[in-house]
């Protein structure tokens, strides 16, 4: 097992832990969490034996093989099959002497060394090798290309499959999902729930903890605090802890209280001295409770967008792809590089669409051509009067001026604004203070991001377009997103391969494949099925035939004409499926903001109703109140409109 014991550790002048126990037992699966900055990463090395405690102890086993993900890939020549081999180096030093012994015509050598190949599975490493890099999105071809041909995101795949390759009794996964794409993720949450030995996860992504871990640690106070259970069982027990200890502290300040009145009240009076004097040592023995100062969670919202027009646009035919470089010339084709074909999109307002796919099938390229980055290499595209786009990739969080400060950055979009106005916006999004006008050269990932997130959020967006959002954000701000994203009340196109956000914040399904775009009928866990029974199935995994015992009669077989009926009733059900999908996600949306708009009037007709919005100080209230009521009033009459329409519709289909 692992045992923590009073430890300390810290990094400069900064403590991370202080006299922290943390026991930890084989085979558990462990999520290891807390605050940017809060000592993750060291704990990691110093259970690599790359840092030493500042005191205390941290004990386990001495012959306990420890793999973890290197941070670096050099740039070789050497094939990615072979260099995820590489991982298991017990195996390549075997093949090493193997080499040696035959060299040498070492005969006895010989022999001994091919039973411990065979001990280490060599016989089968490739074809292990070969799933897992499967597993984590490498084709058949880009197995065999050199490390050097590919570029960081798939380098730190290949020292993810070298870490897996690597049999070991203790595994360190620090981040293990920034680089990959939903189905990759969902394949590596499977293999690490068969992983046999000791596993501890840094991640930020909630559903992958709580698919994968059965322990967590909260680094808190430079506390290590061991719970039971998943992410979200951490959640409860962390908010029945909180509010147990606040009632504990509560009570004790009572106590004290009451104690210290009896003391000041009685202390001079002989006949109650012998009284005062035990309730002082009361009080002296008591245990110091400290206050709960659970730190407010960061939440923003989204401004209320302006009116979007109806369609926000569509495609129609679209080839989306990269134009020839001008020394090529040309027309289409002849340069081009098309990476989407037949696309055809008709997006309404309202929508809320999780685009799914594998790195490179060209989600990216789609979310370009929506937001106009990247015009149509042929077929027809038409935006709406009025759409307002907010787009967020990484290359635009990559475009800020890291020469300027948060405060720049948004002056520059909202030149007539006032400083103070610019700076309670920034402040809340933790940009507050000497923060807002400090250059963001320094600033981590997450913090970039946030501010390029505020950025759009200044904006109005009606079409809100992003791709991957959550990388680089911690837990609390991937939760201040899904919470601000569900609120929103504009449309939404998402890529991310984070379910949690993907489920909290989308109503339906596009799946990008095989150079197109189609629906997806469907919700994640099915995509999980169709993924696992498809492209991640098992070669051992196919069912098998139904067995029949030798007395049980053969069932008659379905004649052609059933088969074919059956295939065409199929058919027709799934036809009937795809055509109310959408105006059934229209009407759940359509009810959603009616109950907003119904809640806001019955705010606003309160606010009517009082007298006192009637006196001549509060005459702007008024003016102001009673054009949000006719505002308000219009959109519910023009909602409820809607709503009737798609009822009929779907009536219609039957």
């Amino acid at each position: 097992m692992i045992r923590l014991q009073k430890l300390t550790l810290i990094r400069g002048t900064k403590p991370l832990l202080e006299v922290a126990d943390l026991a930890l037992n084989p085979g558990e699966k462990i999520g290891l969490i807390g605050a940017n900055g809060s000592g993750k990463s060291s704990l990691f090395a110093l259970l690599r034996g790359e840092l030493h405690a500042d005191g205390g102890d941290a004990d386990f086993p001495a012959s306990w093989r420890i793999s973890h993900v290197a941070q670096e890939t050099p740039a070789l020549d050497r094939p990615a099959l072979e260099y995820a081999i590489d991982g298991d180096s017990t195996l390549r030093r075997l093949e090493a002497s193997l080499v040696e012994a035959e060299a040498a015509h070492d005969g006895h050598k010989i022999g001994e060394l091919h039973a411990a190949l065979h001990d280490a599975d060599a016989y089968t490493v490739r074809a292990r090798a070969e799933q897992l890099l499967n597993g984590l999105g490498f084709s058949r071809d880009q197995m065999n290309r050199p490390v050097a041909s590919f570029s960081g995101g798939w380098r730190m795949r290949l020292n993810l499959a070298q870490a897996l390759m690597c049999p070991s009794d203790l595994l360190l996964l620090d981040e293990p999902t920034n680089h990959l794409d939903l189905d990759a993720i969902l394949w590596l949450e499977d293999w690490l729930k068969r992983y046999a030995g000791t596993l501890i996860i840094i991640s930020h992504d909630r559903d992958f903890l709580d698919g994968v871990v059965n322990v967590i640690v909260h680094i808190d106070e430079r506390k290590l605090k061991r719970y039971g259970g998943n992410y979200s069982s951490f959640e409860k027990q962390r908010a029945i802890n909180l509010a147990l200890s606040q009632a504990a502290y509560e009570k004790q300040s009572r106590e004290r209280d009451h104690l210290q009145s009896f003391i000041d009240r009685f202390k001079a009076k002989a006949s109650k001295a012998k009284q005062a004097q035990s309730r002082m040592k009361m009080l002296a023995k008591m245990e110091d409770l400290a206050p709960i100062h659970a730190s407010a969670a960061f939440s923003f919202e989204f401004r209320e967008p302006d009116r979007a027009p109806n369609p926000l646009l569509v495609l129609e035919d679209v080839v989306a792809g990269y134009p020839p470089s001008p020394a090529g010339g040309g027309a289409e084709g002849e340069g081009a590089k098309i990476i989407l074909s037949g696309i055809n999109l008709n997006l309404q307002a309202g929508q809320r669409i999780g685009l799914l796919g594998v790195n490179g099938a060209g989600k990216s390229t789609l979310i370009k051509t929506i937001a106009g980055e990247l015009p149509p290499l042929s077929g027809e595209a038409h935006w709406g009067k009025g759409l307002a786009i907010g787009y967020f990739a990484q290359h635009q969080v990559e475009m800020l001026r890291h020469d300027q400060t948060p405060l720049w950055h948004l002056a520059r979009i909202a030149p007539t604004v006032r400083e103070q106005e610019l700076r309670n916006f920034l402040g809340g999004f933790n940009f507050a203070g000497e923060m807002a006008t400090a250059v963001i050269a320094p600033f981590s990932g997450g913090e970039k991001a946030r501010l390029a997130l505020a950025l759009i959020v200044w904006q109005k967006p009606n079409l809100l377009l992003l791709d991957e959002p959550t990388n680089h954000l911690d837990l609390e701000t991937r939760e201040a997103l899904t919470v601000a994203l569900a609120q929103f009340e504009g449309t939404l196109v998402l890529v991310s391969h984070d379910r949690h956000l993907l489920r909290a914040t989308t109503d339906e399904f596009l799946i990008v494949a095989d150079g197109g775009l189609k629906p997806f009928d469907g919700d994640l866990d099915d995509y999980r099925d169709w993924l696992f029974k498809t492209k991640l199935a098992k070669p051992d995994a196919a069912p098998a035939p139904p067995q029949t015992r030798p007395d049980t009669p053969e069932p008659a077989r379905e004649s052609g004409d059933r088969k074919e009926q059956k295939r065409q009733e199929a058919e027709a059900r799934q036809r009937l499926s795809a055509q109310k999908k959408p105006i059934e996600t229209r009407i759940k949306r359509l009810e959603e903001l009616l109950d907003r708009l119904n809640t806001r009037k019955a705010g606003l007709d309160a606010q009517l109703a009082d007298a006192a919005i009637y006196a001549d100080a509060q005459k702007e209230a008024l003016k102001q109140a009673l054009f949000e009521q006719a505002q308000v009033t219009k959109d519910l009459e023009e909602l409820e409109a809607e709503w009737l329409e798609q009822q009929a519709a779907l009536e219609a289909l039957g």
